[in-house]
């Protein structure tokens, strides 16, 4: 048995222009009002991305306790962020979609169009399930997914990330990074064509390798039960040479800046990334010390996919349960194979809802 786990994608970073508008369209659209944490001080530890220079910025994680990872809004607070130079399509290199859980793609749609029209029809992955997408305010693309299963339900339609579609150069070689690493090992699809369900989105009329992986082992820990399952989808222009989001730009900058999946044993896991050929790029802790994150603290690394896309790794220590009252959970004093139970996300949910404001 190895000594670390991956319990699931715990977040996508969201890189924005509008902290505040960014969240609250997060929060109307996929209920992401329960914030885990919210830090307004100097990225310091990401100098490789970020210029090598600190950066000041505004960031927070918040889910949606029906189940799924959460978004890490980011923004820059004194630079100013740089958007694409082009329109990022389908196949673009890096994380071009996101998969969000939603338990009724029709009715949720029907419910969208009250107050929201950049969504395309419902369609169907090639593997039957449900979908439909969705355009934020900035262009980034949302890929919901029909998933009955419900961790805490809230009345919503929607949950949280359930995976996402990265444009990659070479597939063997991505299949090999995600199956080997992060324990995506198992294909429900491989299919090259033009996809009906692409069609209406920039480049989707062209043709693209698309595969979908999900993990074969149950996950484990702490946040597994509300993180579920999920999959990632690798696709690979076959018409043209794709274009890298983030070339020129930096991490942060607008678009899908990072998939963050949530570890246990980070330093066994680094022996493991770098005995694959992919070793940490950034550690926030590389002398054992504890990262404090605002209101929470932890472990972060970062490591690259075959194209540089960027995965990041979180070994949470402690997080607010009741921050009013000092309440912390100190995930380190328990089994961490063990899930919370529910009670603790309900009240966590109860006490740290955000609610849209201006």
């Amino acid at each position: 048995m190895k000594d670390f786990f991956i319990s699931g994608i715990q977040q996508v970073g969201v890189g924005t222009v509008d902290f505040r508008r960014s969240w609250n369209w997060l929060i109307q659209m996929f209920g992401a009002e329960t914030k885990i944490l919210e830090d307004d001080t100097v990225a310091e530890r990401m100098l490789p991305y970020t210029g090598n220079q600190p950066q000041k910025r505004h960031a927070c994680i918040a889910v949606n306790v029906q189940g799924g990872g959460g978004f890490e809004i980011w923004q820059y607070s004194e630079r100013e962020p740089l958007n694409a130079k082009f329109e990022i399509g389908i196949g673009e290199i890096g994380i071009f979609g996101a998969k969000v859980k939603c338990t009724d793609v029709r009715a949720f749609r029907k419910q969208l169009l009250e107050h929201w029209n950049r969504c395309g029809e419902v369609e169907q992955l090639p593997d039957g399930t449900l979908c439909l997408y969705v355009q934020d305010l900035y262009g980034n693309l949302y890929q919901l997914v029909e998933d009955k299963h419900v961790f805490i339900r809230n009345g919503r339609l929607t949950g949280g990330v359930v995976g996402a579609m990265v444009g990659v150069t070479d597939m063997k070689a991505s299949m090999r990074f995600y199956g080997d690493i992060l324990g995506y090992d198992t294909v429900v699809y491989d299919q090259t064509d033009i996809f009906k369900d692409w069609k209406m989105w920039h480049r989707g009329t062209e043709q693209y390798r698309r595969v979908l992986l999900r993990r074969s082992k149950k996950t484990e820990g702490a946040f597994s039960e509300l993180f579920g399952e999920s999959t990632i989808e690798l696709v690979q222009a076959i018409d043209r040479v794709p274009k890298k989001i983030y070339e020129g730009r930096y991490w942060g900058d607008p678009g899908f800046i990072q998939l963050c999946f949530d570890v246990t044993g980070m330093q066994a896991l680094g022996k493991f990334c770098a005995k694959k050929g992919r070793p940490f790029t950034v550690d926030s802790c590389p002398d054992g010390e504890v990262f404090n994150m605002g209101e929470a603290a932890g472990h972060f690394t970062y490591i690259e996919d075959p194209d540089g896309t960027l995965i990041e790794f979180v070994e949470t220590h402690k997080i607010p349960v009741v921050k009013k009252l000092n309440w912390y959970l100190d995930l380190r004093k328990r089994d961490r194979r063990k899930p919370l139970p529910k009670f603790l996300f309900r009240l966590m949910a109860l006490v740290s809802k955000e609610t849209i404001k201006n």
